[in-house]
C-alpha cells in the first residue's frame, strides 16, 4: 500500500463525458488552488485531442507514477492504457468499456503496489458498461471486489457524500426504491454505522464522531402509525452500537435532519436511500461534495456528479468537485498513512 506521499491515481471514467475537461481544468489549475500532484490512466491522444478541441494550450506527456511529480509542473501526466478510445465528446461508445475498466483496475493496482497514494475515479456511465457485460451496479460495488481481490478478505463499501456543511452516508445505494424496505436490516444499518464511525476516527481524525441516523418513513414512523422500520430494524441497530461506545442517535425524522441548526449537531448523517443522503448533500453544495467510499483499504475519491454527455465537449463543465475530491484523497491518504 502507498504510504500517503505518492501521486493520486486519476481514472479516465468516460472520455465521452465531461472527465476529460474537468482534469484538464483541475491540471491548469494546480499552482493557484495548490492541487496535490496526479496523473490519469487513459488515453493520452485523446487528452491532447480535447484540450486542442477546447482551445486550451495544454501540455500532455505521457509518464508512470514514479515520474508524475517532477512531470506534473509543466504538463498534465498521463499513463497510456493498451485500450485507445473512441473520442466523440457527448456520444457514449460501448467500444470504451474495456478501457474504463482498465483504468479503475490499474489504479486500484497502482495504490496496493505502493506506487499511487490513493485511487480518485472521473465519472463513469453504467450503461455503457453494463452493455458490454460489466457486473457491478458501480464504482462504489466495483471498487470493494478489487480490494477483495487483492486483499483476499472481504470488503463492505460504504459511500460518503462529503461536503463543507454536510456528510451523507446512504445505507443503501443503488437498488430501487422499492427494494429499499426488504433489503434494510438492522445487521445492514448496523455495519454501516460501525464503518462510517471507524473511517470517521482512522481517516477524519475525529475523536468521537457524533452520527444522526434517520428513519427509513415519514416522522421515522410516527410510533408505527407510518410504518415499522423505524422501530423494528432501525433503533435496535443504534442501541447496538451505542452499547459499543458509539455516539449515534435516532432515528430521526428525515425532513428535519437537514437545516443548518440540526447539522450542527452531528458529524455524518446516516440515511437510509440514495437519494435520501444524496439529495440535502447536493443542494447544499453541488459544486464542492466529494464522494468518498469508506471502508475500503484504500482511499477512493470522486466528484459527486455524473458524466454529463449533455454539456461535454462545450468547455462549460465546472472543475470543482474534482478539484474537491483531489485535495480531500491527498488528506485522507496522509491521514491513513
Amino acid at each position: 500500500m502507498g504510504d500517503g506521499a505518492g501521486p493520486l491515481a486519476l481514472t479516465c471514467g468516460d472520455p465521452s463525458g465531461i472527465g476529460p475537461e474537468i482534469a484538464i481544468a483541475a491540471w491548469a489549475a494546480r499552482s493557484r488552488l495548490d492541487i496535490p500532484a496526479f496523473y490519469l490512466i487513459g488515453d493520452p491522444a485523446l487528452m491532447a485531442a480535447r484540450a486542442k478541441a477546447l482551445g486550451l494550450d495544454v501540455a500532455i506527456t505521457e509518464t508512470d507514477p514514479a515520474h508524475t511529480s517532477a512531470a506534473f509542473t509543466k504538463a498534465l501526466p498521463v499513463m497510456p492504457l493498451e485500450q485507445h478510445f473512441a473520442d466523440e465528446a457527448g456520444k457514449p461508445d460501448r467500444q470504451n468499456a474495456k478501457g474504463i475498466v482498465a483504468s479503475i483496475d490499474r489504479a486500484v493496482a497502482d495504490v496496493f503496489a505502493g506506487r499511487a497514494s490513493a485511487v480518485v475515479t472521473l465519472p463513469i456511465a453504467k450503461q455503457v458498461l453494463y452493455g458490454s457485460g460489466f457486473g457491478f451496479p458501480g464504482h462504489t460495488e466495483y471498487l470493494a471486489h478489487l480490494a477483495e481481490r487483492h486483499t483476499g478478505k472481504p470488503v463492505t463499501p460504504v459511500m460518503m457524500l462529503a461536503g463543507p456543511d454536510l456528510r451523507a452516508v446512504p445505507v443503501t445505494i443503488h437498488i430501487p426504491l422499492a427494494e429499499v424496505p426488504a433489503r434494510l436490516t438492522a445487521d445492514l444499518v448496523e455495519q454501516t454505522i460501525r464503518i462510517t464511525a471507524g473511517d470517521l476516527v482512522n481517516r477524519f481524525g475525529m475523536a468521537k464522531p457524533r452520527l444522526a441516523v434517520a428513519g427509513l418513513n415519514p416522522h421515522a414512523g410516527e410510533g408505527g402509525t407510518m410504518g415499522t422500520e423505524d422501530d423494528t430494524v432501525i433503533r435496535p441497530a443504534i442501541e447496538r452500537v451505542r452499547a459499543d461506545g458509539i455516539n449515534a442517535f435516532g432515528p430521526l425524522p428525515a425532513d428535519t435532519m437537514f437545516h443548518a441548526r440540526a447539522r450542527a449537531g452531528y458529524d455524518a448523517a446516516i440515511c437510509m436511500y440514495h437519494d435520501q443522503a444524496l439529495i440535502p448533500a447536493k443542494a447544499l453544495a453541488f459544486d464542492d461534495t466529494v464522494n468518498v467510499t469508506l471502508g475500503l483499504p484504500l482511499v477512493r475519491t470522486s466528484p459527486d456528479h455524473g458524466t454529463a454527455f449533455d454539456i461535454a465537449g462545450k468547455g462549460i463543465a465546472r472543475p470543482d468537485s474534482l478539484i474537491a475530491a483531489l485535495k480531500l484523497a491527498a488528506k485522507l491518504a496522509h491521514a491513513s498513512a
